[in-house]
């Protein structure tokens, strides 16, 4: 066996990754969020969240690498360090990002080709969303929101997957910021002036509560909410940075965004 043969999965994404690779085997630990794919939180012991872990349970495991994601598992990542423990913390913030940390995944472990044969394949499907998108009359504008209390926009790789899927994002200068509290609104102003059609609630972690959202002050003025076009999609599939994100995610925008359009194009 190539490359680490005990790996603690810190985040949903290298769990569901090297489930598609065939190499779940290698898998020791996983985050206790985890949902995808089912057998994995069957099967495997979930000794993370995201901004704690068991850390005494991930050593029990003696992992040869643990694999978590961004800023926020910093403390996580230097414990474990501390404690002897190779660590890769994966920062990608796009969809060519996942496409690029699927294919190095693949690698670690002595499955490159696989990995990219399937990160090509996840990209075809992007680009046949990408071109049933292109022939709608009318792309609405969206607005996806990952937090209520602050208000939190979405992070680029959902910003980019509305726009795969035939959509405007309403926010696209803040999707780039890759920290969460740099995508923080004072208030819900922004939102009433950019006055989106959908409104697209993955809230990290809880239900999304579409009449809190249309109850807040001013909002009852946006198009989304006059036309009840208000949306959840689970957190698992558009807020984790891996395969979920490039399949069941956009095509949940998708589906959202050409029901939108036969509305629109049937009022009209």
């Amino acid at each position: 066996m190539i490359g680490p043969r005990r790996i603690v999965c810190l985040t949903e994404e290298p769990t569901e990754t090297l489930y598609a690779l065939g190499e779940q085997d290698r898998i020791v630990g996983i985050s206790g969020f985890t949902v995808r794919p089912p057998e994995a939180r069957r099967d495997k012991p979930k000794v993370s969240a995201f901004t704690s872990a068991k850390v005494g349970e991930i050593l029990k495991l003696k992992p040869d690498l643990a694999i978590g994601f961004s800023d926020i598992q910093a403390d996580i990542a230097a414990e474990l360090i501390r404690n002897g423990v190779e660590v890769w913390i994966a920062n990608h913030r796009s969809v060519a990002g996942i496409l690029d940390y699927i294919r190095r995944l693949g690698g670690l472990v002595g499955a490159a080709e696989r990995a990219s044969a399937y990160a090509d394949e996840l990209q075809r499907g992007l680009d046949a969303i990408a071109a049933q998108a292109s022939m709608l009359p009318q792309r609405p504008r969206v607005y996806v929101e990952e937090w209520d209390e602050p208000i939190i926009t979405g992070i680029q790789w959902g910003a980019e997957l509305v726009e795969i899927a035939g959509g405007i994002d309403v926010f696209p200068e803040l999707s780039r910021e890759p920290l969460a509290k740099a995508r923080i609104l004072a208030n819900g102003d922004p939102v009433i002036a950019r006055n989106p059609d959908i409104i697209i609630g993955s809230w990290c972690g809880k239900k999304f509560r579409p009449e809190r959202v249309a109850a807040r002050p001013g909002w009852e003025a946006i198009n989304a909410v006059r036309d009840g076009e208000l949306h959840e999609i689970k957190s698992p599939l558009i807020l984790q940075p891996g395969p979920a994100a490039l399949t069941d995610g956009v095509q949940a925008i998708a589906q959202i965004i050409q029901q939108w359009s036969k509305r629109v194009v049937g009022a009209a």
